[in-house]
């Protein structure tokens, strides 16, 4: 019954969208034409959404229920219409439908390590498949004037991107000779070395062991060249909420690691940055956000992203951090940076450059299943961002003058 249901529901969404649905065994595409998409087994299609929604739907792309030949166009498409999809009187019902995430992946001290080694460790050799040389794994802030952006980038136009987008956080947050640096989330070590190269003393900690060893020989690596003194940086396994309260830094820096930290603890996380920053420090967060109606509406949500991605993971609305910051700690957001499109970009060069190398993922031990995984996250992320759904910020928090001060 739930099958029937699905088909009914999908058949009414796709009616009015600017898509193409074949349904093997059925001559009449639905959907107003535009990007296609091919139900090889209608059966199991529709009974996986209507078991399991929008994981169903993932995972009947998993085994090959269906199919699209560019399969962000017709994501993008579905993405742009999400809220739209299910009808309003079913919408409020969805806390009676919906999965609720469980309760080993909330992103407790206890459950953070084990999130976060599910995705960052599975392997080095993987990542570095379609990442440019900086190993960096968030978006790329990309010269507007560049005829390239969202198609066709090489990795050196990524390099260069990448390294536009980590200078700027660092010169937005003030970070040279002398300052001391505190880096939540190391990833492969990039934003630490050219920090270093600024002069400043960089504490960074991370999670996942595989980012840590392998940020820790690029660092090596990078400081041979005398531009800076391996001393200057220290890369500990270390959970955010376990860094001693005795320290104060003059600058903070997290690119894309909110989005681990899940919404029961965004409290937690903006109370300890106001702990830890020096009077007159900067935070720098780059931070994936959604929609503020939304996120209220699927904060409760198990999603495919959860279920095969990230566990525990959750965005942020801008007006949540505002929210949060205002009321529950002295920060004040005093600059903000959109760069959606950018990371619709982004995502398309890792996609490109990742289809490209699967030989080489095979290679590493990864099947096609995985393939099919990791091809429809980075396209599944990408809609996000090419429909306008989902937003990337840099934004820079300093804490509010007392009253009086002025």
């Amino acid at each position: 019954m739930s099958g029937r249901v699905a088909r009914r529901l999908f058949t009414s969404a796709v009616s009015r969208l600017p898509v193409s649905v074949r349904l093997a065994g059925d001559d009449r595409p639905l959907g107003r034409g535009g990007p296609e998409m091919t139900v090889h087994d209608p059966d199991e299609f529709f009974a996986r959404i209507g078991s399991a929604g929008l994981i169903g739907f993932g995972e009947a792309y998993l085994t090959q229920a269906w199919e699209a030949d560019d399969l962000g166009a017709v994501l993008t498409v579905l993405a742009a219409e999400l809220p739209q999809l299910v009808p309003a009187s079913l919408q409020r019902l969805r806390a009676a439908y919906v999965a609720r995430p469980p309760r080993h992946q909330k992103s407790s001290v206890r459950n953070a390590q084990a999130n976060i080694g599910h995705h960052y460790d599975l392997s080095n050799d993987l990542f570095e498949t379609f990442l440019d040389e900086t190993m960096t794994y968030s978006s790329a802030l990309f010269d507007d004037s560049h005829p390239g952006l969202g198609a066709g980038l090489d990795r050196e136009v990524l390099r260069e991107a990448q390294v536009r987008k980590i200078e700027r956080l660092l010169d937005a947050t003030g970070v040279g000779r002398g300052t001391r640096l505190l880096e939540i989330g190391t990833g492969w070590g990039e934003l630490a070395i050219r920090a270093a190269r600024r002069g400043a003393v960089v504490d960074s900690v991370t999670l996942s062991v595989e980012q840590q060893s392998l940020a820790r020989q690029r660092i090596a690596a990078a400081a041979a060249d005398g531009s800076f003194d391996a001393g200057q940086v220290s890369v500990e396994l270390r959970d955010y909420r376990r860094i001693g309260g005795g320290r104060r830094y003059d600058a903070i820096c997290s690119v894309e690691m909110i989005e681990a930290v899940g919404h029961d603890y965004w409290e937690d996380y903006f109370r300890i940055l106001d702990r830890l920053l020096a009077p007159g420090g900067k935070v720098g967060l780059q931070a994936i956000t959604m929609p503020h109606d939304r996120m209220l509406a699927t904060r409760r949500t198990y999603t495919w992203i959860n279920k095969y991605i990230f566990p525990g993971g959750f965005l942020p609305s801008v007006e949540a951090i505002e929210q949060i910051t205002r009321t529950r700690t002295s920060l004040r957001t005093t600059d903000r940076l959109s760069f959606g499109a950018h990371y619709a970009a982004t995502l398309h060069a890792w996609d490109a450059a990742f289809l490209a190398a699967r030989d080489r993922v095979a290679e590493l031990g990864f099947d096609e299943t995985f393939v099919r995984m990791w091809h429809f996250y980075l396209e599944y992320s990408r809609a996000g961002f090419a429909s306008g759904y989902l937003d990337v910020q840099q934004i820079v928090l300093e804490r509010a003058a007392r009253s009086g001060s002025r």
